[in-house]
């Protein structure tokens, strides 16, 4: 079965790529690798959600704009090479704007992580780092990046 055909068994649709914030672009590839920069829980063009986690938004709702953004980097990634050349998901780092004391950042990137092995299953298993942080971008909650494989003959 094809990550598309997957991805519409599980009735999700892939966003439109988030356009970027600042002078970067949404993904990069390298050789089999295709690196997504750092995506914010945007739909439809807006931010889900500001504040810090443990604060003004509840660890559950940060697990699903972490959720939110890794669909934004699989978008990213989408456009860039097509999601059926997707071979396994690398490594996934999500960023937690949180507020003093919180510790579940690894909780909520699991918004992310759980979305990945619904997907891709096996090959959505991943190394990962999860990482409190004081602010992010636009005052956004969280803040999701992938490297992928891609088959070598991807987007050639």
């Amino acid at each position: 079965m094809s990550w598309t055909a997957r991805l519409a068994e599980l009735g999700i649709e892939l966003p439109g790529v988030a356009a970027p914030v600042a002078a970067y672009v949404p993904a990069v590839r390298s050789g089999t690798l295709v690196y997504t920069s750092g995506q914010l829980p945007f739909v439809a063009g807006s931010l889900a959600a500001t504040g810090k986690v443990g604060g003004e938004v509840s660890p559950e709702e940060a697990k699903q704009h972490a959720r939110t953004a890794a669909l934004n980097a699989l978008a990213a990634v989408d456009d860039l090479v097509g999601i059926d050349a997707v071979v396994r998901v690398v490594k996934v780092t999500g960023f937690v704007a949180s507020s003093e004391g919180f510790t579940g950042q690894p909780a909520v990137i699991n918004g992310a992580s759980e979305l990945l092995g619904e997907v891709f299953g096996d090959a959505g298993k991943h190394a990962r780092a999860a990482v409190g942080v004081a602010e992010l971008p636009l005052g956004a909650p969280v803040e999701v990046e992938l490297i992928v494989e891609v088959d070598t003959s991807a987007g050639e």
